[in-house]
C-alpha cells in the first residue's frame, strides 16, 4: 500500500508545476490537459474556456510521486488541513528550500532548532500549500 499526494491549484497548476521545478526539482513524469482526455469532461465540471489547464500530472520530488491537477479551475485553491513534510540532509538544504518555498508565501513557523531536529520550519507557499521542513537528525 503507498500514499500520495494529489494537490488540486484549481486553475495555477501549470504556475506551481514550474514554481516546484525551479524550488524542488521538480521532474514531470506525466501530463495531460483537458483537451487531450479521450473523454470531455461533464458539463459544468469545469471553467468555460479551461481546456488547456491541466487535468492531471504528476511529479516526482526526490522520492516521491505528487500528483497535481488544476482540479474544477474555479481559481480558489484551497489547502486547509494538510502540509506536506519535506525532509533534507542537512541544514544548508533546510534554508534553501524554505526560503524558496516561502518567496512569495507564508512563514508559519520560522526555521530553528527544535528537540526533533537541528532545523525544523512550517510555510505555506504562494498558492497556499503547506510545508514543513526539516532536517533528518
Amino acid at each position: 500500500m503507498r500514499i500520495e499526494p494529489y494537490l488540486f491549484f484549481d486553475g495555477r497548476c501549470e504556475e506551481a508545476i514550474e514554481f516546484y521545478r525551479r524550488t524542488l526539482g521538480a521532474e514531470v513524469t506525466m501530463l495531460m490537459r483537458f483537451r487531450d482526455a479521450p473523454d470531455p469532461p461533464p458539463p459544468g465540471m469545469i471553467a468555460p474556456g479551461s481546456e488547456d489547464k491541466i487535468m492531471h500530472a504528476s511529479l516526482r520530488i526526490g522520492d516521491t510521486n505528487v500528483m497535481v491537477s488544476d482540479g474544477r479551475c474555479m481559481g480558489t485553491p484551497s489547502f486547509q488541513g494538510v502540509s506536506l513534510s519535506l525532509t533534507v540532509a542537512n541544514e544548508a538544504e533546510a534554508d534553501r528550500v524554505f526560503a524558496a518555498l516561502a518567496d512569495g508565501g507564508q512563514v508559519q513557523m520560522p526555521l530553528g532548532k527544535t528537540f526533533f531536529s537541528p532545523r525544523f520550519g512550517m510555510v505555506a507557499d504562494r498558492f497556499g500549500a503547506g510545508w514543513m521542513i526539516v532536517v533528518a537528525a
